[in-house]
């Protein structure tokens, strides 16, 4: 699975990307829970907000493969901010697919310059990424639809733009676009999370809002099937990506610590259960970024198999950054619980990737549900 020359020098642009405006600053994005529009206006004057959206929409037209690779080196440098690369591009990703001609022409083009932020809004008090069982509801009134209902920990709901919104109408499952300044749309943000705590979570309340017609996006019905299929299937391919992010993050954090730091009078890395620590970290990591360059290879052959590759990547993935944090944070030692040192963000950053765009559990499910299957033909 060898890089093209262009995905190695975008790879490279990337990286120079994320080491002069990320990184250095990642941990106060976590202190302060914020991510400052500035480097969003950053991020959309590169182009990586539009980055999946083809060229005639304004975005960059990046392959799938190129877009992991954005994901990964976004990834290491900070999660939260990655987090805004995977539900700006799930909203764009479903509209390309999905939207009317009007939601293409009129909006595609602004979410891909940065003039609108898009978030995903799904989850809800009492209902995780069940598409189906979502309690906020549309009703039809007249030539529009009335929305009541609530969402919660919906990323960059703090300064999204547009929502794109899961409901129950006339009893289904369906998708609408809500603007954030409508009447009947309250914001409230969410602090005091655990980790990727810069990506600006709210909760999201509707009262009485009344949006257009026009706003439907597929029908009424396919929101589940469809729309959030698509966009989670985007969503899981993007935060897998990360993971592999965050485990190079904790294996280059380890290699250099370990270098450097001294114990019984020999350097760490002469430790035999060091060693094994740093093997692990390693294979697991090149592991994990192997699959995801396969799911993403099968989905730029557009393969019906690369849904599931999604999946078993997402899920190797995500249980490898949470093992490399963990035992990052092991070797630190007391430095690696302090915030001195960036192990501890990586740690509290890789358990939300165990949880988001579907849990481990669920994945693991999933995927023994698809070996039966298999298994069976």
């Amino acid at each position: 699975m060898e890089l093209t020359q262009q995905q190695l020098d975008d790879q490279a642009r990337f990286r120079a990307f994320v080491e002069a405006e990320i990184a250095p600053h990642a941990d106060r994005f976590d202190r302060e829970e914020r991510t400052p529009p500035e480097l969003i206006r950053r991020i959309a004057q590169h182009g990586y907000l539009g980055a999946t959206l083809p060229t005639s929409y304004g975005g960059a037209g990046m392959d799938l493969v190129t877009f992991g690779l954005l994901n990964e080196e976004f990834g290491r440098g900070c999660s939260s901010v990655r987090s805004l690369l995977t539900v700006h591009s799930m909203v764009t990703h479903v509209l390309l697919k999905w939207g009317s001609q009007q939601h293409k022409q009129e909006l595609l083009p602004q979410l891909a310059g940065g003039e609108l932020i898009g978030a995903f809004a799904l989850t809800e008090p009492n209902v995780g990424s069940d598409a189906k069982s979502v309690e906020t509801v549309a009703e039809p009134h007249g030539d529009s639809y009335l929305l009541n209902g609530c969402k919660k920990w919906i990323t960059y709901g703090q300064i999204a733009d547009i929502f794109l919104l899961f409901t129950r109408c006339e009893g289904k499952p369906t998708a609408f676009l809500v603007e954030a300044n409508r009447p009947g749309v309250t914001i409230k943000p969410i602090s005091g999370l655990l980790g990727v705590r810069g990506s600006m979570l709210a909760q999201i309340e509707f009262d009485g809002c009344v949006i257009p017609a026009e706003n439907l996006v597929c029908r009424v019905g396919f929101g589940s099937s469809h729309v959030a299929a698509t966009a989670l299937d985007l969503g899981r391919y993007s935060v897998a990506w990360g993971c592999v992010g965050i485990g190079q993050a904790c294996l280059d954090a380890s290699l250099r610590y370990t270098s450097e730091r001294q114990q019984y009078g020999v350097h760490l890395k002469e430790h035999q259960l060091i060693q094994h620590m740093i093997t692990d970290m390693i294979t697991n990591v090149q592991a994990a970024r192997l699959l995801c360059y396969h799911a993403g290879q099968m989905k730029d052959k557009q393969d019906l198999r690369a849904v599931m590759d999604t999946l078993i990547a997402k899920y190797f993935a995500s249980t490898t950054a949470s093992k490399a944090a963990n035992d990052a944070v092991q070797m630190h030692g007391a430095n690696g619980y302090g915030s001195d040192y960036p192990v501890q963000r990586y740690l509290r950053d890789a358990k939300a990737m165990e949880i988001i765009e579907g849990s481990s559990q669920i994945q693991q499910i999933t995927i023994a549900q698809y070996g039966y299957r298999e298994y069976r033909q």
